[in-house]
């Protein structure tokens, strides 16, 4: 990853130095397990567990003969042991160290996520309830509808998120899974019961039927919930670049105090934390593919998925952990302008109640078509020549001779728009 999109704890957390100290917890612990039935010597594990270590140095010495990471990890462990160390890794496969360290890791990465979009719901809530009754124009393919809140619009998002976090706390689940059973799943070489009491003691829950290793539907799930998540950010951020337009200018990422917008404009403002959200999302969604492929091998192992993975899962969760920052300082400090969302609807010079004074003449009796036809009429004079429709409406005898004009002056109401929400936000949890 690179360095500019990695944050220091998740960075952290797929750190060589983290790996090799889980994979250590891992040894160690199996050891334990062993002791504990008798398969290896009481006084051999208190050994290992006393002098148990690594050297990342010479672990890259030793894997540069060896050509195999697991193996220079264990060789440079027993190096620090001495004799007990013949004890080591009793009857296990590297799989069984790898895929259990991974899943630690995984599950490690996810709490802090988890941790991360909660703080995000909680600031996406605290918006929605500050512009709970804000009116703005609702849009749908590029063009006016009918109003919203913008509340409404944060409401959307909360629960959203709301789903991300159900979404990985599944995932999470899914990858919260150790495998020490041997080099073909069989436990023919270790006790099942080490399995059982590594995975316990770590946190983590036993495979019990498996091959080699752990099977890359899990991982596969795992990274796509990460960019399902990653893509509703996308769609988050590119809704504030939209309503950060000049025609539109509803709301405004705020900008440093220095930060540039352009090379050539010096007073150039632009969404820039969501445009890089939006392109680091497409990056993310790339790690799918890959995932997917990975949950093909050959017979009970082979090697095609280990190289891939040693990009997806870490990048994976760094990419999401830096969006997640962003975009969560991005919703901290928005500038919201109620003033210019007002406006927006002033300039639909009322056509946006169209539909009411459509149900309103259906009510009356008067068929569809003919109902459009009058509405329709009305709309295209208001907008192209900048009328008010509630005037035009109240003018036309087509109209008023079928409404009388307090029905009429009744469907012109704002508020008809935010009756509902307190509805709404109270089903949404809000």
């Amino acid at each position: 990853m690179i360095e500019k999109y990695a944050l220091p704890e998740m960075s952290k957390i797929f750190s060589e130095d983290n790996r090799y100290q889980l994979m250590t917890d891992v040894a160690v612990t199996a050891c334990e397990a062993m002791a504990d039935i008798g398969q290896i010597p009481v006084e051999a594990y208190q050994e290992i567990k006393a002098k148990a270590g690594y050297d990342i140095q010479r672990i890259k010495e030793i894997e540069n003969e060896t050509k195999h990471n697991a193996a220079a990890f264990l060789a440079c462990m027993k190096e620090r042991i001495g004799p007990a160390g013949n004890y080591l890794h009793w009857g296990m496969a590297s799989a069984d160290l790898v895929d259990t360290t991974v899943a630690l890791q995984v599950c490690q990465a996810s709490d802090l996520l988890l941790g991360k979009l909660s703080v995000l719901r909680s600031v996406l809530a605290d918006i929605a309830n500050k512009y709970k009754y804000t009116l703005m124009m609702g849009r749908t393919h590029g063009t006016e509808e009918e109003p919203i809140t913008f509340g409404l619009k944060m409401a959307v998002w909360v629960r959203e998120v709301e789903r991300s976090i159900n979404r990985l706390t599944n995932a999470r689940n899914v990858m919260a899974v150790g495998k020490i059973s041997g080099v073909v799943g069989t436990f023919s070489t270790i006790d099942p019961h080490v399995e059982t009491f590594v995975c316990r003691r770590l946190g983590l829950h036993p495979a019990y039927v498996t091959t080699q290793i752990l099977q890359r539907d899990r991982y596969a799930e795992f990274i796509s919930t990460l960019a399902i998540i990653g893509s509703s950010l996308d769609k988050f951020a590119t809704e504030i670049r939209n309503l950060s337009r000049t025609d539109i200018h509803e709301v405004e990422e705020s900008m440093a105090e220095g930060q540039a917008g352009s090379t050539a404009i010096p007073y150039k403002l632009r969404p820039f934390n969501c445009e890089l959200i939006s392109g680091l999302a497409r990056m993310l969604r790339g790690f799918c593919v890959p995932a997917m492929e990975d949950i093909v091998i050959w017979h009970e192992r082979d090697t095609t998925h280990s190289p891939v993975e040693k990009f997806i899962i870490p990048d994976s969760c760094l990419l999401l952990d830096y969006m997640i920052y962003l975009f969560t300082d991005v919703m901290k400090n928005l500038k919201v302008f109620p003033e210019r969302m007002s406006y927006n609807i002033e300039i639909s010079h009322g056509v946006i109640f169209s539909q009411r004074l459509l149900l309103a003449l259906l009510r009356k009796g008067v068929m569809r078509d003919k109902a459009r036809a009058m509405i329709s009429t009305n709309a295209k004079i208001a907008s192209e020549q900048e009328i008010d429709f509630q005037y035009l409406v109240l003018e036309d005898p087509n109209i008023n001779s079928i409404l009388t004009r307090s029905e009429i002056m009744d469907i012109f109401d704002f508020d008809c728009f935010r009756k509902n929400i307190d509805f709404i936000f109270e089903h949404a949890g809000l």
